[in-house]
């Protein structure tokens, strides 16, 4: 966490951002769209894809000052995302209010083993097409470009079938 205090304007989005503007950007067909792009894309690798669409901190969070990238992890460990086979899991991280995307790898994927180009790639893709509206697109670029790394860093392991649910998650 960091010291660095709070903006009046994050503090706003934060408390002025629910999961009503999540559904609204993300509703029903978008969410079919990120597991249907999910459940096809794991079937070109050993790798498990979550996806995760934050609306906003708790005031305590952003009180204490919890960047996006804290959360991720946070949300990496609560979820279980670390918990396959492989140690393959990755975790594509969205808060809303701050418009931010987080990626984290488990061990197996992560710590050096791929270049952290690679991972800000699959989330600069996504922020293109969110700024832009396009939320579809963007959450589907963002599992195509993730899913592209983890057949050159996954592929050689046996894929012992669908460890996490396809499903996006939508938290608070």
């Amino acid at each position: 966490m960091t010291d660095k205090p709070v903006s009046a304007t994050r503090w706003f989005r934060h408390l002025f951002t629910g999961t009503l503007a999540v559904r609204r950007a993300f509703p029903k067909a978008v969410m079919d769209q990120i597991t249907d792009a999910v459940r096809g894309c794991e079937g070109r690798h050993a790798g498990e894809i979550r996806f995760v669409i934050e609306a906003a901190l708790e005031p305590r969070e952003l009180w204490s000052g919890l960047t996006p990238r804290e959360r991720a992890i946070d949300v990496f460990s609560r979820l279980k995302v670390w918990d396959t086979e492989h140690n393959n899991g990755v975790l594509i991280y969205l808060l809303y209010a701050d418009h931010a995307v987080e990626i984290v790898a488990d061990r197996g994927v992560g710590n050096g083993r791929v270049d952290p180009a690679e991972w800000q790639l699959a989330c600069t893709r996504m922020r293109d097409h969110f700024r832009a509206g396009r939320y579809a697109e963007g959450a589907v670029a963002g599992i195509e470009t993730v899913a592209e790394v983890l057949a050159r860093h996954a592929s050689g392991r046996a894929d012992i079938g669908n460890e996490m649910p396809d499903a996006p998650v939508i938290l608070r």
